[in-house]
């Protein structure tokens, strides 16, 4: 298929339509694959699942993933690929525990492109050592969409593997690449997957990293990584939901009281916001029945937190992210 979306192509709204799309992807996919075996980074985000669901129905274990845990993923988020793919798709898959590997590289990093880097390049490195070790890999499996190729010319920052080495460079196999993310969500539906996965929120390549503000620390990423797990079961609950919520830490304590003592305790920062094309932005209203809850829960089951804020600020000025 042409890189150019045809001005014709039908959108894929309906559950009909998906399982036309999933028909003659798994047609092009064998075609295009042939007897050949396919690698694929699989972030358990929703481009690179679906593009795994649509490349098992077309060519089983002949493809191989690849899912590294750098340790910067959300509450829960590693064992949700594991069982998805593994467990219930029957994929062949590679789980790399990586979390130590990339964290010793971020120690005492603060600058937020550096950090971007460190984490990207790492991952080139964890997925070419891992792709060295296979046998007859012929071809890269890409969650490129259409979008991606707008806006980069085919180049997914954060989640592609284009920097393998020269001796790793495989032909491309791209299923969904001339799909909206809309569109995505409708054949991931059709193909099975679960809604949690499906209608994951916009998630950045560097994950908590970024959230995580300034030099991360293992104890700090954690208690994000907690308070992210609250804020967005709270937040859930609002109908309609916003179109992304999270937290934030950023890399300084206050003074606050328990047990009659002093303590210097983090601050978590909950930000929800709407927008259309992500270039500008609205920060949503919040119940203050939903916030008290937060804060609450957040105050009472995450170590190390001793304030919640609310960031109303809407982009421009502010940044969707806080890095």
């Amino acid at each position: 298929m042409s890189n150019i979306r045809p001005a014709d192509m039908e959108r894929i709204t309906t559950r009909e339509l998906a399982d036309k799309f999933i028909e003659e992807q798994i047609k092009e996919i064998r075609e295009q694959v042939g007897d050949g075996k396919v690698l694929l980074a699989l972030s358990g985000g929703v481009d690179s699942s679906v593009v795994a669901a649509l490349l098992i129905k077309a060519i089983g274990d002949r493809l191989t993933c690849v899912h590294v845990n750098h340790g910067l993923l959300r509450k829960g988020e590693p064992e949700q690929v594991i069982k998805v793919f593994k467990e219930e798709m029957g994929a062949n898959l590679i789980y790399v525990d990586a979390v130590d590997r990339f964290l010793d590289k971020l120690a005492g990093v603060a600058e937020p492109e550096t950090k971007r880097k460190i984490i990207g390049a790492e991952f080139i490195d964890v997925f070419a050592e891992e792709a060295s070790k296979l046998d007859g890999i012929g071809f890269l499996g890409q969650g490129t969409i259409y979008p991606d190729i707008l806006e980069s010319d085919g180049v997914k920052a954060h989640h592609n593997v284009g920097g393998l080495p020269e001796d790793l460079q495989f032909e491309l196999v791209e299923p969904v690449k001339l799909l909206y993310k809309d569109e995505v969500r409708v054949v991931g539906t059709a193909l099975g997957l679960p809604d949690s996965m499906v209608y994951r929120q916009p998630f950045p390549g560097p994950g908590l990293g970024v959230r995580c503000v300034g030099a991360i620390t293992r104890d700090r990423l954690e208690a994000v990584r907690e308070a992210d797990a609250i804020v967005r079961e709270e937040i859930g609950k609002m109908n309609p939901t916003p179109w992304q919520y999270f937290c934030a830490i950023p890399d300084f304590v206050s003074t606050g009281v328990k047990d009659d003592k002093r303590y210097m305790g983090w601050a978590v920062v909950v930000r929800a916001i709407n927008t259309v094309d992500a270039v500008t932005a609205e920060a949503v209203e919040i119940p203050w029945p939903m916030l008290t809850t937060i804060r609450d829960r957040i105050i009472a089951e995450v170590l190390g937190v001793n304030r919640v804020l609310w960031d109303i600020s809407d982009k421009p000025v502010a940044t969707i992210e806080w890095e």
